[in-house]
């Protein structure tokens, strides 16, 4: 918004009003190597978060949200200043190109988008943003990542045949939430609340003490005997979409949600040594984009104001 104003008036003078009038209106709530997130970019993105989530604001997800909010803004600038310094550049077009796609795919009318977002109290220039660091992002991990070289195929029958053992596997789909044994309180109420409102991942963003919490309780493709034998059990007299009780295991109790299962078929589909490469690139691109924004994110200098 600062930048804009910068560019919308040329006198001096002019400027400097401009800048005392956003002070006036929005505070920094954030620094990102010295780029300003203000209360006014927070607040939209909180919005952006709840129109596509359609998730409530309460004082049970108000804090959860907040900092999600927060922490992909920070991302985002990180993400436009790595490409920056290696020279890739996002032009007007690809933006507006990015969001007739994404005007498209939540079957927004056409032309209607900022009319949407205005009305849910969300400034277009925040998702334009969101767009363009996603652009940068996607557009430099390819680049480091064509810079490693092509999959091997020696990389693609190890994967091939990783696939079939994995295709002769039970597994199953599994959400958590952990809670250690000091913080275990209510839990049959818990699992009351997780039985009656779909949205487990919210309350193992807020309850769960475990890792996952961050991805809402998210393991992922489980395959058999890879958790806790106690767990295991469980989980094979559970139906899909159930709520475990409360399950005690070492120090903690564990409540699983089953989303899914896979059980082996005798004429299970083999992927394509194609489908493989798409997967182990998608893998390699994944692992260094990760990589990447952490190490970005720990050379930053990162000021959070309160």
């Amino acid at each position: 918004m600062k930048h804009k104003l910068f560019l919308l008036f040329g006198a001096i003078g002019i400027l400097f009003s401009a800048q005392q009038a956003f002070a006036a209106q929005a505070k920094i709530v954030a620094l990102v190597n010295s780029e300003i997130i203000s209360s006014d970019d927070l607040k939209s993105r909180i919005n952006a978060f709840l129109l596509n989530s359609q998730i409530p604001l309460n004082a049970q997800t108000s804090g959860i949200i907040t900092q999600r909010a927060l922490e992909s803004a920070i991302n985002d600038k990180i993400k436009l200043q790595e490409a920056a310094k290696n020279n890739i550049e996002i032009t007007p077009e690809e933006v507006k190109n990015a969001l007739s796609k994404f005007e498209k795919n939540n079957k927004i009318p056409s032309g209607q988008l900022d009319s949407v977002l205005k009305n849910a109290n969300v400034n277009p220039d925040t998702l334009a943003e969101q767009a363009k660091a996603d652009l940068a992002w996607t557009r430099l991990i390819r680049k480091k990542s064509f810079s490693e070289g092509q999959t091997s195929q020696k990389e693609i029958e190890t994967a091939l045949a990783e696939a079939k053992l994995d295709l002769n596997t039970p597994k199953y789909l599994v959400s958590e939430i952990y809670i250690k044994k000091d913080k275990a309180r209510n839990l049959n109420e818990l699992v009351y609340n997780l039985r009656n409102d779909p949205r487990f991942e919210l309350y193992a963003m807020q309850f769960s003490d475990s890792p996952s919490a961050s991805n809402g309780g998210d393991l992922g493709w489980v395959n058999e005997g890879k958790l806790p034998s106690t767990l295991e059990v469980a989980l094979k007299k559970m139906h899909e979409g159930d709520v475990s009780d409360p399950i005690q295991v070492g120090e903690g109790y564990y409540i699983l949600k089953l989303q899914k299962t896979f059980k082996p078929q005798k004429n299970g589909v083999m992927p394509s040594q194609k489908d493989i490469q798409v997967f182990l690139d998608n893998q390699k691109m994944d692992l260094i984009s990760k990589k990447l924004l952490q190490d970005a994110r720990q050379k930053a200098v990162i000021e959070i104001r309160n």
